[in-house]
């Protein structure tokens, strides 16, 4: 892996419709800015403009091909917009952050992840890892099986990255999209176009909420956080994505200690120090933050 990080990088957001407003962007840009040197620029790609945004924040259109109602479902697949040849500057390293993303440090550190410029990092997801063995399943098997990911937070660099763009929308041009697999959803179309590159961000860096602290037991939830590694291991995260947390985290925050909420998934969140361990007051900490629509 890398051991220097680029001198200039930018980070990327997206928003479509009115989930998120110009506070819940505000807030994040506040927090990378804050902790990160080398950020030269907020790029926020989206199908609207938001009042009340922070003055370092560039707003770039989402591309109309990508604004059809079927690409602003679950599936997601109007994120692989950002991917588009001229949405982001071509010469400059980027992060993708969910808007549902808890910063805890400086995440610029991520570049050291990559092995070259054609390298993509983010979350791992599903059994089979980013790795040797997964690339040569995906190359014997034609494609058919491979390693997938998250995209909540993405590691890329814009350059080497259109095909991905390029790639989706030809096969939604043939006619194709859903029922090629990979198109159900973009961090699945991302890891199947881009396998070759595929690296998974490591669990002492960022976790996805649901799956780091949530189990299907309230105990087993709260017998993983007694394991002094783990314990350990979750105090220094630098990235956790609230990410198929089924409640907003304005009102999780408000929750009585003890609450106990289940996911679809039957994971159960704990809502107690002792289940969560610093990450209860720190993710107190971080939405309470009263940054201004201005950013003011």
């Amino acid at each position: 892996m890398r051991a220097s990080q680029p001198e200039a990088w930018q980070c990327v957001l997206i928003c479509w419709g009115t989930k998120y407003g110009a506070a819940d962007i505000n807030r994040l840009v506040k927090r990378v800015a804050d902790q990160n040197r080398s950020v030269a620029r907020f790029v926020l790609v989206s199908d609207r403009l938001h009042e009340g945004l922070d003055p370092r924040v560039e707003h770039t259109e989402l591309p109309d091909v990508y604004r059809k109602s079927e690409f602003m479902t679950s599936g997601c697949q109007a994120k692989l917009g950002i991917f588009k040849s001229g949405v982001l500057k071509p010469d400059m390293p980027a992060i993708y952050i969910d808007l549902d993303t808890v910063i805890l440090g400086p995440i610029e550190q991520a570049f050291q992840f990559r092995k070259d410029d054609r390298s993509i990092v983010m979350f791992q997801s599903a059994v089979l890892p980013f790795s040797g063995l997964a690339r040569i399943i995906y190359r014997l098997t034609k494609g058919k099986h491979y390693a997938r990911g998250n995209s909540s937070f993405i590691v890329f660099h814009p350059k080497h990255c259109t095909m991905i763009s390029d790639e989706f929308l030809k096969i939604n041009d043939a006619g194709a999209f859903l029922k090629f697999r990979p198109t159900i959803a973009d961090e699945r179309f991302i890891s199947w176009v881009a396998q070759e590159h595929m690296i998974a961000l490591p669990k002492h860096f960022a976790v996805k909420f649901p799956t780091e602290f949530m189990l299907h037991h309230w105990l087993l939830t709260c017998a993983k956080s007694c394991l002094p590694w783990v314990r350990k291991r979750r105090d220094k995260l630098t990235v956790v994505t609230l990410c198929g947390v089924e409640i907003k985290p304005e009102n999780l925050i408000n929750l009585r200690v003890g609450a106990q909420i289940s996911d679809p998934k039957g994971r159960v969140l704990v809502w107690t120090d002792f289940a969560l361990g610093s990450m209860r007051q720190k993710l107190i900490a971080y939405y309470s933050d009263k940054t201004k629509p201005d950013g003011q």
